[in-house]
C-alpha cells in the first residue's frame, strides 16, 4: 500500500474526534428543521406550549451531559450555539456547513451552503472538521449530479486551503420510490448506497471522512425483522453487501443512525463488524437521545438531566463497547500509523 499523505492540520484534528483507540464515537446533535417538529411534538403531547428555546437548551444538555463519554459532537450554530459551548473539552467539534433540508419544488435536491459560513469562519469557531450532506442518487441524470460533483470539489479545495477534515454525509433517494421503508426500496438501498460511497470516494473531492448510511433495511434482514415484516435480503445476503462495501472505498467511513431504535442501531453496528466491515466508527443520533425529547417536554430541565445522566449515558457506553469490538481505527484504514506521512503545510499569508 501506498503512504497516505495527510496534511498536519487535518491529520491532528482527526485524531481530536476520535477516541484513544482511534475510533470516531461521536454523537450527532445538528437537527434543525426535523429538531423543532420532533419539539413540538413532545410539547403537544406533554400539553405544553412550544418554544424555540426548548431546542436550544435541551441540545446544550445533551451536549453538556453526554461529550464526557464520546469522542466528539457533530452540532450546528444555528440551533446548537449553546451545545457548542456545552461540551466538554476532550471532545472534538464537528460543524454542520450546508443549509438543512433542501428545495421541494426543484428536482435534484440541490445541497446549499449557509451563506455566512466558510470553512475559515468554522476554525474560528473552535471546529475540528466540517461536515457537509448531500442527497444523491448515483443513477440521476448527469446533468443533476454534475452539479453535485462540482459543489463537492469546490468544498473539498477549501478543506485543503482551510487545512480542516471534510466529513461528507450521503443521504441516498429515488424519486422513483418514495416511500424509503418500502420492500421496494430496501431491495435497491444497497446499490445506491454503494455506487454512491464509491462516487464519493473518488480523490478530487478531498473528503476525509464518508458518513455513509447503512447499506440495507435492517429492519427488513431475516432475523432481524418484526413479526409481520417480510424480510427483503437473507442474513448471508446482508453479511455480502456489508462486506462489499470495503472493496469500493479506501478512507475512513462512519455510519449515521438514521433515527433508527437505539437497539436496531446497535444490532447493525454488531452485524457490520462481525461481516468484516471496516467502519470507522459512528454519528449516533436520535438513536442515542431521541426518547429523551419527550423526558424534557414532561419533566422539564432536571428531569432531562437525569434521563441523560442514566439512560442516555447508557445508549453511549452501549455503542462505544460495540465500537471498541468491531470498529477499525481510521489510521489503520490507511496501513497504520507507520503507513501515513504527516507533512506541514505552508498557510499562505499577506
Amino acid at each position: 500500500m501506498a503512504k497516505k499523505r495527510i496534511s498536519r492540520g487535518k491529520f491532528d484534528k482527526l485524531n481530536q474526534l476520535s477516541n484513544d483507540k482511534g475510533v470516531i464515537a461521536a454523537l450527532a446533535i445538528d437537527q434543525r428543521g426535523s429538531m423543532k417538529k420532533i419539539m413540538k411534538a413532545a410539547d403537544e403531547k406533554a400539553g405544553k406550549e412550544y418554544n424555540i428555546e426548548q431546542v436550544y437548551e435541551f441540545k446544550e444538555l445533551v451536549s453538556q451531559e453526554l461529550t464526557k463519554y464520546v469522542s466528539a459532537i457533530l452540532t450546528d450554530e444555528e440551533l446548537g450555539f449553546k451545545a457548542m459551548k456545552a461540551k466538554d473539552p476532550s471532545a472534538g467539534l464537528i460543524l454542520s456547513y450546508e443549509k438543512t433540508g433542501y428545495d421541494v419544488n426543484t428536482k435534484g435536491r440541490y445541497p446549499e451552503l449557509l451563506q455566512n459560513e466558510s470553512m475559515q469562519r468554522l476554525l474560528a469557531k473552535g471546529a475540528d472538521a466540517a461536515k457537509v450532506l448531500v442527497y444523491y442518487n448515483p443513477n440521476d441524470p448527469d446533468e443533476i449530479n454534475d452539479i453535485k460533483h462540482a459543489f463537492l470539489e469546490r468544498i473539498g479545495d477549501e478543506g485543503l486551503a482551510a487545512d480542516i477534515p471534510l466529513f461528507v454525509e450521503i443521504v441516498t433517494y429515488d424519486d422513483s420510490i418514495p416511500d424509503v421503508k418500502s420492500a421496494e426500496y430496501a431491495k435497491e438501498k444497497p446499490e445506491l448506497v454503494i455506487n454512491a460511497m464509491k462516487d464519493f470516494n473518488k480523490p478530487n473531492y478531498h473528503i476525509d471522512v464518508i458518513k455513509a448510511e447503512v447499506p440495507v433495511n435492517f429492519a427488513m434482514v431475516e432475523g432481524y425483522a418484526k413479526d409481520g415484516v417480510k424480510p427483503v435480503y437473507s442474513q448471508d445476503e446482508a453479511a455480502k453487501i456489508f462486506a462489499s462495501v470495503n472493496d469500493v472505498v479506501d478512507r475512513p467511513f462512519i455510519y449515521l443512525s438514521a433515527g433508527v431504535p437505539a437497539e436496531e442501531f446497535r444490532d447493525e453496528l454488531i452485524f457490520a463488524g462481525k461481516s468484516g466491515n471496516h467502519f470507522s466508527g459512528i454519528l449516533g443520533g436520535r438513536a442515542t437521545w431521541l426518547d429523551g425529547v419527550q423526558v424534557y417536554a414532561d419533566k422539564g430541565r432536571d428531569g432531562l438531566i437525569n434521563w441523560l445522566d442514566t439512560q442516555g449515558k447508557e445508549n453511549v457506553e452501549e455503542l462505544n463497547n460495540i465500537l471498541d469490538k468491531y470498529a477499525t481505527p481510521w489510521e489503520d484504514v490507511y496501513g497504520g500509523a507507520d503507513n501515513i506521512e504527516v507533512f506541514d503545510k505552508q498557510v499562505m499569508t499577506d
